[in-house]
């Protein structure tokens, strides 16, 4: 069996949704896992390994009720990836220790496509996305269920979307 210090070394990153207002600005330690971290620091091995041992118990319940919540870099890319297209400031959270890929483009498909009286078209995305044309393009081929979109970054907030490969739409992202 592994010993306490050998597996506390090797936890994941922890996210707490509560530390962001209960740890300090520059902090983003959940309190269970600086708890095993601060393990460390005791000389006696006796008490350092009943430390690990209260820490670790403490640790895995918060996590099985959700107060912790670990997530490994592909995981983190992926949240980041499904962030795609919202201002998400708090997001940075996720970078400790690297620097993210920049997502700059996402590849989905359309799962239902309608337009609003002024004429403007609201797709939903297979992933769940919804995303709001915003300029006055008009789309040659109306978007089905099925179709590929490629959703570009563009300039001032906005975003650009082929739908099947036609004319890019200008689009904001609700949903």
């Amino acid at each position: 069996m592994p010993r306490p210090w050998v597996i506390a070394a090797s936890l994941p990153l922890f996210l707490a949704p509560a530390f962001v207002s209960a740890a300090t600005p520059d902090s983003t330690t959940a309190p269970a896992v600086q708890a095993v971290v601060d393990c460390r620091k005791l000389a006696d091995d006796t008490a350092r390994l009943a430390c690990y041992d209260k820490a670790a118990d403490a640790l895995g319940a918060a996590e099985a009720n959700g107060d912790v919540v670990s997530l490994d870099r592909t995981q983190r890319a992926q949240v980041r990836k499904e962030a795609f297209g919202f201002a998400l400031p708090s997001l940075t959270v996720l970078d400790k220790g690297e620097k993210p890929e920049a997502v700059d483009r996402i590849d989905d498909v359309v799962a239902s496509a309608g337009q609003t009286p002024d004429g403007k078209w609201v797709i939903r995305m297979q992933s769940g996305a919804v995303w709001r044309q915003i300029d006055d393009y008009e789309l040659a081929r109306r978007p089905k269920p099925g179709m590929p979109v490629v959703i570009k970054r563009a300039s001032l907030g906005s975003y650009m979307a082929n739908v099947d490969g036609q004319p890019a739409l200008r689009m904001h992202r609700d949903q």
